[in-house]
């Protein structure tokens, strides 16, 4: 099916009682639950878990740590559960997350959450390009150390590169075979750092575990990371990535969120609690900066890191393309002339406001905190929870409805907390670096 196609139809009853579709530029109902599987797992394995020992596990230790990764793995499989069952809910498929809110809420709520959710992906793309100049930067001084080229240097290489793949890849499904050369050069950057890790701890002596830091810095610290343990499942846009699954949607999207939350998320613990048994609370917050090894090792990670931040970033920003394709009618082959422009003009233009704002401010740990506080929370939790409840509050007990109400209340002054230690963070760094800034 072409991207250009209609999309006002009904799909056959046949194969699902008559759910409305709403009007899309990109392709969907295309894809098996094993692709998407991928698109979940690229997410959670992205470059990212390479800063988890260093901005969950410091700063919460070994049982904060390991206990909040777990309770977070259930919490979030929970919560996106509850999304899923919710796509095909009222007669119409929600391809959108604000069109599931405007549904259910109305259209005040519509518009919120297309807020929250653009400043949610639009964040982690800024944390991607982050990740990605930082790799480009941790090659460069493996071979050269000079300090010609800083950071904000790499960064502005990587949103380049990150927008020609923009240009190229017209929606979300055609990520294709990009899936696969994404799971490889995950598997390259973790194995290594794993390898590499293990090899250090063993001849290391003795680590400190213990949590660094002043009674105050420690809470707003512990809280910071909440916000980070939440950001590692972070799937603020699982309707656009159901939108794509195959019928009956609602039945492959769970296949795909249980192969994500139970083999997708193996290699992330392992980076993430290696790194940090091995290198304790000086554990950086890119790993590959604190293991030891073969130069040639060492510059293999890093380049497959930002490789695979430039495919992640993608997925993640999609939503956004999508917005833009259907608002302006963006029809027909992805080849022509006209839509290659198009695409070159207005990602192009969403990618450099991207990495100019990564390169002013390329505090990655604070993103994530950040993002987890801001977005992340709501979008995951508070909402996915209460719209359940909105939605099918004749159908649930009185226990049930107690406790989405303890969830919504609990993650709401989450939310909050995790905000002000986030913002706190910001201006700590603000205050020890300058804009532009060669961390």
């Amino acid at each position: 099916m072409e991207g250009g196609e209609p999309r006002n139809r009904k799909v056959n009853a046949e194969e699902h009682l008559s759910i409305e579709i709403p009007e899309t530029a990109h392709q969907i109902s295309s894809d098996s639950w094993f692709q998407v599987a991928f698109v979940l797992t690229t997410g959670i394995n992205s470059a990212y878990v390479l800063g988890y020992s260093g901005t969950i596990m410091v700063p919460l230790g070994w049982i904060g740590g390991v206990v909040g990764l777990l309770l977070a793995t259930a919490i979030s499989l929970y919560a996106n559960s509850l999304i899923a069952k919710l796509h095909e809910f009222g007669g119409k498929r929600h391809i959108r997350y604000r069109d599931l809110a405007g549904f259910i809420y109305g259209r005040k709520a519509y518009c919120l959450t297309w807020g929250l959710q653009y400043v949610n992906l639009f964040m982690i793309n800024c944390g991607y390009i982050i990740l990605a100049g930082s790799a480009l930067k941790a090659v460069y001084v493996l071979f050269r150390d000079d300090h010609a080229m800083k950071l904000p240097h790499f960064i502005a290489i990587a949103g380049l590169v990150c927008a020609l793949f923009a240009v190229g890849i017209p929606h979300l499904s055609a990520l294709g075979i990009w899936l696969g050369v994404s799971t490889v050069l995950s598997l390259i950057y973790i194995v290594i750092a794993i390898v590499l890790s293990v090899k250090d701890g063993v001849k290391a002596p003795a680590r400190d575990y213990n949590i660094q830091g002043s009674s105050t810095d420690k809470i707003f610290t512990i809280t910071g990371a909440a916000a980070n343990l939440v950001f590692a499942f972070n799937t603020g846009m699982l309707p656009e990535i159901q939108a794509t699954v195959r019928q009956p949607v609602v039945k492959n999207m769970m296949k795909a969120l249980y192969f994500q939350f139970t083999a997708g998320v193996i290699p992330m613990y392992a980076v993430t609690f290696i790194g940090y048994w091995a290198y304790g609370s000086s554990t950086s917050t890119y790993l590959l900066n604190s293991v030891n090894g073969p130069t040639w090792v060492k510059a293999l990670a890093s380049i497959s890191a930002f490789l695979q931040s430039v495919i992640s970033l993608h997925i993640f920003a999609s939503p956004t393309y999508e917005y833009m394709d259907t608002k302006y009618g963006i029809k027909g082959s992805s080849l022509a002339v006209k839509n290659l422009a198009f695409r070159t003009v207005a990602r192009g233009g969403y990618i450099a406001v991207s990495t100019l704002l990564s390169a002013l401010l390329p505090f990655l740990g604070d993103f994530m905190s950040l993002t987890g506080a801001l977005s992340t929370f709501p979008l995951t939790f508070i909402l996915a929870n209460h719209m359940f409840l909105v939605a099918k509050k004749s159908k649930l007990g009185s226990v049930q409805k107690l406790w989405h109400w303890l969830n919504v209340c609990f993650f709401g002054l989450m939310s909050v907390a995790a905000a002000v230690a986030a913002l706190r963070l910001i201006s700590v760094d603000s205050k020890n670096f300058h804009v532009f800034a060669d961390v």
